[in-house]
């Protein structure tokens, strides 16, 4: 069953559609569900499909797919010795099929460019020189690493430029989504276990596959990351490997980050990693922003040069503050981290992360979908606000996030405190807009029914919309 991806699906089809050849890039994060959504989408009518090998030469590579063509009717050819004799092979094939569209689908496409293959330079040639001047061709290219796929393909500065008539950043699964995946795989979840589970899983669809009808949600948490045999056991290191071919700084920067609740700026990866100062940092992070493992945020009032970089997917997080500090190998660590101090206070960090990765549920549900904004973050020595919507119609929107386990108590403290916030904000940045003070929290009710200075209050079902 696909869920969701009705503009992704639609962007497939309408090329598939086209009185022109298409060449069409998707790219996302690993186990995000791109191999999924092509198959399913064009319901595996491929003339050709050929997935790249991981880690393996080009020998290995042209070998592989060889062998595709093979199984895909093209007989009575020889292995080819290049990437250019390899593509003129698939000419072939494709001359000899006769259906009306011939879709293409390379996946892994960064697995085949090893070092010094000349694979961009035959598929460029490919594109530009013959498949491009025909109107029967539907390209459609894959590949996890992100980076990869974004350098070298859709901002190519070479033959590649401008070549790519379709992309698609499939991005992870919103709240919403998951619920109606959850619904469909028949786990009994409440709205509360879903927001951990995202908390833990964030959207990845193939680690929401893995949990079982059957069994709790701290149950499944156990089985997946913590028994030696679980699907996820060793995810973390496979995940990075898979994206980066060298890894080793990638992992020096979300190591470092990983250690930060609010983040930390450019300089100061730089001094926690002890990186070079040079251009190699910048494009780390660009990397690590387009695999969706981090963001940057401006802060209100600040130019982009004091820009924070903040670690954001939910598994990793949960890696460095869990998985990682198993050091007895206790196999149901995570049923025995349950309301713990350690895991009290993960619930309240990982609850914000999950509200900044919903703000368009937010703003919806405070009726200002329609309105241009500017999302910041705001620090100062005394004070931390961890999301604020400045509005275009003189409003900012400073917003608290907090996660409680039953119906809020103490809301009139909680009040005072971000009261403190507001006029900190104010003093130190000299804003002249009008501050509506916004709690955004697992339960609403309170004893009182009063809600004290805040303007709105929103609960988690307003991030299911």
């Amino acid at each position: 069953m696909l869920v969701g991806r009705k503009k992704e699906s639609r962007i497939l089809l309408d090329a598939l559609a086209s009185d022109e050849s298409q060449f069409v890039a998707v790219y996302g994060r690993r186990r995000v569900g791109k191999t999924f959504l092509i198959r399913q989408t064009l319901q595996h009518k491929f003339v050709f499909q050929h997935a790249g090998v991981a880690n393996s030469p080009k020998s290995i590579q042209l070998q592989a797919w060889h062998e595709s063509l093979q199984e895909a009717g093209l007989k009575g050819t020889v292995c080819p010795k290049n990437w250019m004799e390899a593509f003129s092979l698939l000419k072939q094939l494709i001359k000899n099929n006769r259906q009306k569209k011939k879709v293409i689908f390379l996946d892994e496409l960064p697995w085949m460019d090893t070092q010094a293959s000349n694979f961009i330079p035959a598929l460029e040639h490919f594109w530009n020189s013959w498949a491009s001047a025909r109107t029967d061709i539907v390209l459609v290219v894959c590949g996890s690493a992100t980076s990869w796929i974004i350098r070298k393909v859709i901002q190519n500065h070479g033959g590649l430029h401008n070549r790519v008539t379709q992309k698609i950043h499939l991005q992870p699964f919103t709240l919403n989504e998951c619920e109606q995946y959850a619904k469909s795989k028949k786990l009994n979840m409440t709205r509360k276990q879903m927001v951990e589970a995202y908390m833990i899983m964030g959207g990845v669809p193939y680690y929401w596959s893995c949990l079982q009808p059957s069994i709790s949600l701290a149950q499944n948490i156990d089985q997946l990351f913590f028994s030696p045999d679980g699907k996820l056991y060793g995810e973390y290191d496979a995940l990075y490997a898979s994206l980066f071919k060298k890894p080793t700084d990638y992992l020096r920067v979300v190591e470092a980050l990983a250690t930060r609740k609010y983040g930390l700026t450019r300089s100061e990866i730089i001094v926690s990693t002890g990186l070079s100062e040079n251009g190699s940092v910048t494009t780390l992070l660009q990397d690590l922003e387009y695999c969706g493992f981090i963001r940057h945020y401006n802060q209100f009032g600040r130019n982009k040069n004091g820009a924070i970089y903040q670690l954001t997917d939910n598994y990793t997080l949960f890696y460095h503050h869990f998985i990682l500090r198993n050091d007895k190998n206790d196999t149901a660590f995570w049923s025995h981290s349950i309301n713990t101090p350690a895991h009290n206070a993960w619930c309240g960090l990982s609850f914000e992360r999950v509200v900044t990765q919903h703000v368009q549920q937010v703003k919806q549900a405070l009726g200002i979908a329609g309105v241009l904004t500017q999302e910041y973050g705001w620090k100062s020595t005394d004070a931390q606000i961890d999301l604020l919507i400045d509005r275009q119609d003189d409003v900012v929107n400073l917003c608290e996030m907090k996660f409680y386990q039953s119906p809020i108590v103490g809301l009139e403290s909680l009040s005072e405190e971000v009261v403190r916030k507001r006029e900190a904000f104010i003093q130190q940045t000299s804003c002249r807009k009008a501050i509506f003070l916004t709690l955004i929290t697992t339960y609403t009710e309170n004893e009182s029914g009063n809600t004290y200075d805040f303007q709105n209050i929103l609960n988690l079902n307003d991030l299911f919309t």
